[in-house]
């Protein structure tokens, strides 16, 4: 009876790990994958593309970027528009009915870095102003796509209020790509805190390893939001991890800070796509471990898309976490006719294995 019940208590152990097993991501090419999981409750879709002013978003909504000030929900979104990718604004006073605003940013002309995109920006207050960085690039695909092609910079602007209007700082140049380094490809904009007296940027960078690019976050650091930044030497987990944008968000209570970011996968056909919403965690901001990570949000608890998952944005309302991604309607996993959906997390945040 002891052998039974010890080979039945194997069995068990057998059948919980492969099932566990089963419900990751196993990778054709082997980058790595997360193995734990967040709670994540999905709520669908709070904003469709396709409505916005003079065709702003008419063939997609991506990026989303949330601020509040007062009681007023403000949301930066990509919009696929008729002549590219621009920044477009949505106002809500509940994250769940939006007004849509239009675009509040213009592509620049030929000469500029962003003549074929001026996208994903975010943005912090220093006393009376708001200073925004976005992504610009003078690449994109053909139309009717035009989706922002390499290299992804980090541009500038500033504004006395979230609505504009924006003024464009082409003369400030925050950072830029740098060859032989994480972030030779890309260098876009991220996620910005005060802290320490300097400010953090968590932003996007990535590298060519032979015909593959690899993408990871970094952290730059200044003290004047108008000058330059300096990047830090190694990212914050190794490029293999395959991550891009970031949102942050600290527990008091925990002292944890959680950064919550895209995963970029691969399919059998070799394709790439973001097909997660990944969070790491650390009680040092400047310092993090690749093995500290779980799913927060994928095709198992999504609830309309079953394909490609975009980038996070989360902010605290009462005891729970509101997460803003956007995503691509059932097995999808285009980068175009996208929707901004909404996801709720539990505080504090659990990591179950």
């Amino acid at each position: 009876m002891k052998n039974l019940a010890t080979l039945y208590g194997l069995l068990a152990f057998l059948i919980s790990t492969i099932s566990a097993y089963a419900q990751h991501e196993n990778y054709p090419d082997g980058r790595p994958a997360a193995t734990r999981r967040i709670e994540c409750r999905d709520q669908g879709i709070v904003l469709q593309y396709g409505d916005g002013k003079d065709s702003c978003d008419v063939y997609g909504a991506r990026e989303a970027v949330l601020n509040k000030v007062g009681n007023t929900y403000y949301l930066f979104y990509d919009g696929a528009g008729k002549d590219g990718w621009k920044a477009c604004l949505a106002t809500s006073t509940d994250l769940q009915n939006w007004q849509k605003k239009g675009a509040i940013l213009d592509l620049g002309d030929p000469t500029k870095m962003d003549a074929k995109s001026a996208s994903s920006p975010w943005v912090i207050k220093d006393k009376d102003t708001w200073h925004m960085f976005y992504l610009g690039t003078p690449n994109a695909t053909p139309a009717p796509d035009r989706v922002p092609a390499f290299p992804y910079l980090t541009m500038k602007a500033k504004a006395a209020s979230l609505e504009g209007p924006w003024a464009k700082q082409y003369d400030v140049q925050p950072f830029t790509t740098k060859p032989n380094t994480f972030y030779a490809v890309t260098a876009s904009p991220g996620f910005i805190v005060k802290h320490n007296n300097e400010y953090l940027q968590f932003f996007s960078g990535s590298a060519q390893d032979g015909k593959v690019v690899k993408r990871t976050v970094g952290i730059a650091r200044t003290k004047n939001l108008d000058g330059s930044w300096d990047v830090m030497e190694n990212p914050i987990v190794p490029l293999d991890e395959q991550i891009e944008n970031s949102s942050l968000y600290f527990d008091k209570d925990q002292k944890m800070w959680y950064l919550f970011t895209n995963h970029i996968g691969i399919n059998e056909k070799g394709t790439e796509f973001t097909d997660a919403i990944w969070v790491y965690w650390t009680k040092d901001i400047y310092h993090w471990q690749k093995e500290n990570k779980a799913i927060v949000l994928d095709k198992q608890n999504c609830s309309w898309s079953k394909g490609a998952i975009g980038m996070p944005t989360v902010i605290q309302t009462g005891n729970k976490l509101a997460l803003l991604y956007d995503a691509a309607q059932g097995e999808s996993i285009s980068h175009m006719k996208r929707n901004i959906g909404l996801a709720w997390i539990a505080l504090p945040v659990k990591v179950s294995n």
